[in-house]
């Protein structure tokens, strides 16, 4: 099973909306700063990639909110990688402010070619380096088997 990568941060003042808590889209953005971070840390630099022809654009995003979260807290926003398909890859975030669960939600994201040529292939070296952190997605497993059973 893989391991989860954790990105911390800090809420600031202008990423609260007028009563206080930190504004819905606020999360997709956090989501993106956490991959950011993990792509870094497991593979290097994304612009490599993409100057070597390769790029990727979010296909899907969905956040479920739990808790709210204000100006000043500490959160951990953590990832983990549920599918690495041929094309596209899919993970799953869950945002905690100590023990809350605060925000839980998934991104999907395709690869494509630089310059508009349509579905890429996964680059060998971002596969090796995202592999330490996939976990399997028991929805994602329960789904199929029940499309599977009918």
């Amino acid at each position: 099973m893989g391991r989860a990568y954790t990105h911390r941060l800090r809420v600031r003042y202008g990423e609260c909306d007028p009563q206080g808590v930190v504004f819905n889209a606020n999360y997709l953005m956090y989501f993106d700063v956490a991959l950011t971070e993990l792509w870094r840390d497991a593979i290097g630099s994304y612009g490599d990639m993409v100057g070597a022809g390769t790029d990727m654009v979010v296909a899907e995003a969905r956040a479920r909110y739990r808790a709210p979260a204000g100006f000043d807290d500490e959160l951990e926003v953590d990832v983990q990688v549920t599918h690495l398909g041929r094309t596209s890859m899919l993970t799953r975030m869950a945002v905690r402010r100590g023990s809350t669960l605060v925000v839980e939600g998934e991104m999907r994201h395709v690869f494509v070619a630089t310059g508009g040529g349509g579905k890429a292939d996964i680059p060998a070296n971002v596969r090796s380096g995202l592999e330490p952190y996939l976990a399997p997605d028991a929805e994602a497993d329960e789904r199929a088997a029940r499309c599977a059973a009918q």
